[in-house]
């Protein structure tokens, strides 16, 4: 195992696109383009499978060091207001250019920390939004919630808007790393939230917990498995933490290389904490999350309908999706645009009337190829060419790339078909690089990616 790891330890993309964000054309991207796409892909989609929407919503009132989302630190809350606004002045620009009432499938509230917002703020944030909308019949609508304040009208207002699953930043309980990361989070906070959550309806609960931060040890860890056992998530994400100094700066500047798990400490970290998730019934998925048999997560993995984008992994699979918000990223499938990164640009775009994307891409044939293929191997660790469709001229080379990892036994390549091992899903990243033309094309020559192990 330590020598598989050495070999594969190198830095590499966590694949929720393809291309990813790196190497994007945006040279080659306009607004124009990109407003087709996403009308091609709504006239395709919207009658059979709705859109999905993400909401980006980016305040915090203290920084996580861990973190490597885009926020803004603040405790005036005086910021709601006009961010709403900016979000609906968005939300009026994209229906104006469907043409007509969008069906919503999917809503996810992100962050920053979405419980910043009061409740009633975000009740006329999602109200309005809806008012231009159909809702489908069976809605996937979700949140972030922290711990520490989450209340119980957060919980009931959201229900009320057919929200049904909550996810919980847990991180990890030992007191070392809490306060490393600057998340101080008593276990009784997780509690109150998980039980107020299922009191108030909600049909799956989801824990965060990350390894390999700063000054964990396996002992902290399992201790924090098992506190998280006994709350029983119906999900949880287990997530490898990136260390990315060179891109977050500040927050992660706060602890040193030194104060990390090693590679093989790490990767132990996340083994032993499979096995103990295991052995309570849960389920692996795809890549850093687990869910029992009865959550919809895991029945759409049996039912391959599974997917993967700027959200993760969601049971629910729409062709268009639709980010809202500072920041935010739209896939169209044919395309992405990232909306402004800072506060102030993106309300001030808005409020002109003009639409805050500042950069993008359009996929090509060979793009939208090889975006099918590690779309499959991230969601069914697997995938196959036999269709002529999904063949590439560079087939010889990616077969030649994957040899070495079929000597390893992390992948089965048979006739145009490729099977991920139980081996090789501790190296899926990797996999999935044999299959990045863009990259392999064009090597970085400077940190880009956090480690694939």
């Amino acid at each position: 195992m330590n020598t598989l790891i050495r070999k594969y330890n190198i830095p590499g993309p966590r694949y929720t696109s393809y291309p990813t964000v790196p190497y994007w054309d945006e040279h080659l991207f306009s607004t124009d383009q990109w407003e087709q796409t996403v009308k091609k892909s709504f006239d395709e989609s919207n009658g059979r499978e709705g859109i999905s929407l993400y909401i980006h919503l980016p305040f915090c009132e203290s920084l996580c060091t861990f973190c490597a989302c885009h926020k803004r630190i603040t405790k005036q809350h005086s910021v709601e207001g006009p961010y709403i606004e900016a979000v609906l002045k968005e939300w009026k620009m994209i229906v104006s250019h469907l043409g007509k009432k969008p069906l919503i499938s999917e809503v996810h509230l992100g962050g920053g920390t979405p419980t910043f917002f009061s409740p009633s703020n975000l009740e006329f944030l999602l109200t309005e939004i809806f008012a231009d909308a159909e809702i489908s019949s069976h809605p996937e609508f979700s949140f972030e919630g922290h711990p520490n304040n989450t209340t119980r009208a957060h919980l009931k207002t959201l229900y009320d808007l057919r929200f049904r699953r909550v996810s919980f930043g847990v991180q990890d309980y030992d007191p070392k790393v809490q306060k490393t990361i600057n998340r101080i989070q008593p276990f009784e906070n997780v509690k109150r939230v998980t039980l107020s959550a299922r009191e108030a309806g909600f049909e799956s609960v989801s824990h965060d917990l990350i390894f390999g931060l700063p000054f964990q040890t396996w002992d902290s860890m399992s201790r924090t498995i098992e506190m998280t056992k006994s709350l029983r998530p119906d999900r949880i994400a287990f997530y490898s933490y990136a260390h990315v100094p060179w891109i977050k700066g500040v927050g992660q500047r706060g602890y040193d290389e030194k104060d990390l798990p090693t590679p093989e400490q790490k990767r132990e970290l996340y083994e032993r904490g499979k096995a103990l998730l295991e052995e309570s019934g849960y389920i692996e998925i795809g890549m850093d999350h687990f869910a029992l048999p009865e959550d919809n997560l895991y029945k759409s993995m049996k039912q391959k309908t599974i997917h993967r984008n700027f959200m993760g992994y969601t049971s629910s699979s729409t062709q268009l999706l639709i980010g809202l918000g500072m920041s935010a990223i739209s896939d169209s499938w044919y395309g992405f645009a990232q909306n402004d990164k800072t506060v102030e640009s993106y309300i001030e775009k808005t409020e002109q009337g003009i639409l805050p994307v500042t950069r993008g891409h359009i996929l090509n044939r060979e793009d939208l190829i090889v975006r099918r293929h590690i779309l499959n191997l991230m969601c069914l660790l697997e995938t196959s060419w036999e269709d002529e469709n999904m063949n590439l001229d560079e087939m010889p080379e990616i077969l030649n790339r994957l040899e070495e990892m079929q000597k390893d036994d992390l992948v089965s390549l048979q006739k145009n078909t490729l099977k991920v091992t139980e081996e090789g899903r501790k190296f899926i990243r990797n996999i999935a690089m044999a299959w990045d033309l863009r990259m392999i094309r064009h090597q970085p020559t400077t940190k880009i990616f956090s480690m694939t192990v």
